[in-house]
């Protein structure tokens, strides 16, 4: 195997595996614009699925060195893709064509299979190396796959393909709002900004740029101006990315009426299968949210339908009918997901599962689960991506209290959202400190967003301050509105509840 390039030295395009494209009418008027994304597996899926199978054997014989073990394995797992050459399946049309007179643009690569499209891109530059426009395409493709497939090593190569991009045209704006999609998926979100508004300096209609600046407001807890922007957005390049913000910015705000109304309205002008597959699976988690788990359940059906390895479908669809009922059915989904591709937000959820079962084995089972948690997060910080949130969310309850505490104060000097506010009560609860951890919770809850998980963690934050009235209401509240947003969480939230109920 050739070595790496580095930042020193020309970048040849690695091989391995990225977004979908359709206009269509705005939110607001009939007008055109448009991407979703999906992906499919590639090459790798093999190596990861042994590599994650002997980490759990190992796990369970060997629990004081798992931890390491499951770093080293989880390092295979992730960027096994990553030495691969060949062997990738064409499931979309046209990606192996790549015109003499220029790249694939990004919606091209979008419509097509993201592993033959960065081939095909791949191919493309080596013939072709001075074409600055295929050297951000590439770069952004790096980005989606670390974004779809768990694959962090993709971080550094995104970086030096669009690095080569603006050595070759200096202020591109493709290739300045690949490195803002870039600084978003690092969790830098400052950076996402600056890059995205350097962006549009240059194009004000850049897709990708309107979207990141959409993202990057969001994340760091400018809700106003996340909202403006997604309007500026919608106006400029109305389509299926812009929709998809424009409904969460509403979520977020507690307007859920117009988030699904604008869902829907996408869904129904939706027309390459991962663009389905992205906003079906987006109407899905809105459902779960609320509670409305059959209709979760038929949202993700319909995204299955369009793209049958669709990976946030999937895990949707283990979420909703654990909260069903259906549990065999969802362990065996979240065992696939974790399988392929093992990220925080599943790998916890699987844990947790294991854990509400009870079976022999399944306590160890759930530990393994939480220590790949921690691998995985090892592996983002040499990615280059800031990870706090992941692991104070995940160490809270799995994990080392402390370092949750730490790693949620230093994410909520970084960034004001909703969530990091939630995080960081939590972190500040399970740490004892519930005086200082209540004006969190609150921060976190007060936009409106309709979130179970802010209300429980409210909740038991207020009952251990002395407020029996307000945790009786939250924890209510949470119950009310999604009675399975955890296993283990709604749990506690209903012991709580007859506990304080109890007292009365």
């Amino acid at each position: 195997m050739p070595p790496r390039p580095t930042d020193s030295t020309p970048e040849r395009p690695d091989d391995d595996r990225a977004p979908s494209t359709d206009r269509e009418p705005g939110i607001t008027g009939e007008r055109e614009g448009g991407t979703g994304s999906g992906a499919a597996p590639g090459p790798g899926v093999d190596q990861r699925v042994a590599a994650l199978r002997r980490a759990a054997d190992g796990g369970r014989r060997w629990r004081a060195l798992h931890v390491a073990g499951c770093a080293v394995l989880l390092a295979v797992a992730v960027t096994g893709g990553a030495i691969a050459v060949g062997g990738v399946q064409d499931r979309g049309a046209g990606v192996d064509a790549v015109s003499a007179a220029g790249a694939l643009s990004p919606g091209d690569l979008a419509r097509g299979d993201l592993d033959a499209g960065i081939a095909s891109l791949q191919k493309h530059l080596r013939a072709q190396p001075k074409d600055f426009g295929s050297w951000a395409t590439l770069g952004v493709a790096y980005v989606e796959q670390a974004r779809t497939k768990g694959d962090p090593s993709r971080y550094p190569q995104a970086q030096r393909a669009l690095k080569r991009s603006l050595g070759l045209e200096p202020g591109n704006d493709q290739a300045l709002a690949g490195q803002a999609a870039l600084a978003a998926a690092r969790h830098d979100f400052p950076g996402a900004l600056a890059h995205a508004e350097r962006a549009l300096k240059q194009n004000p209609y850049n897709e990708r740029a309107l979207c990141t600046r959409i993202d990057a407001l969001v994340e760091l807890g400018r809700y106003d101006d996340a909202a403006k922007a997604a309007d500026t957005a919608d106006d400029r390049r109305p389509g299926i990315p812009v929709f998809t913000r424009y409904a969460y910015v509403r979520e977020l705000r507690g307007d859920v009426r117009t988030a699904r109304e604008v869902l829907e309205r996408a869904l129904n002008s939706a027309h390459a299968p991962a663009d389905v597959a992205y906003v079906a699976t987006a109407l899905g988690q809105l459902a779960w949210n609320q509670g409305e788990y059959k209709t979760a359940l038929g949202h993700y059906a319909r995204a299955l339908a369009a793209d049958d390895a669709y990976l946030p479908a999937l895990e949707g669809r283990a979420r909703a009918q654990a909260a069903s009922g259906e549990r065999t059915a969802a362990v065996r989904g979240l065992e696939q997901v974790v399988a392929r591709f093992p990220l925080p937000g599943p790998l916890v959820a699987l844990g947790e599962l294991y854990e509400d079962r009870g079976a022999d084995g399944d306590r160890a089972k759930a530990g393994d689960q939480y220590a790949l948690v921690d691998a995985w997060t090892a592996l983002a910080r040499a990615g280059g991506a800031n990870t706090d949130l992941e692991t104070a969310m995940a160490a809270a309850d799995h994990g080392d209290k402390k370092e949750a505490l730490r790693a949620a104060r230093a994410e909520w000097d970084r960034r004001h959202s909703v969530h990091t506010a939630d995080a960081l009560a939590w972190a500040l609860h399970v740490n004892g400190r519930d005086e200082e951890a209540l004006p969190y919770a609150r921060r976190a809850t007060a936009t409106g967003y309709r979130n179970a998980v802010f209300l429980y963690h409210r909740g038991v934050i207020e009952r251990a301050t002395g407020d029996e009235r307000g945790a009786r209401s939250r924890l209510k509240a949470a119950l009310d509105l999604n009675p399975g947003f955890s296993p283990l969480g709604a749990r506690e939230a209903r012991t709580a509840l007859e506990d304080l109920e109890g007292n009365r």
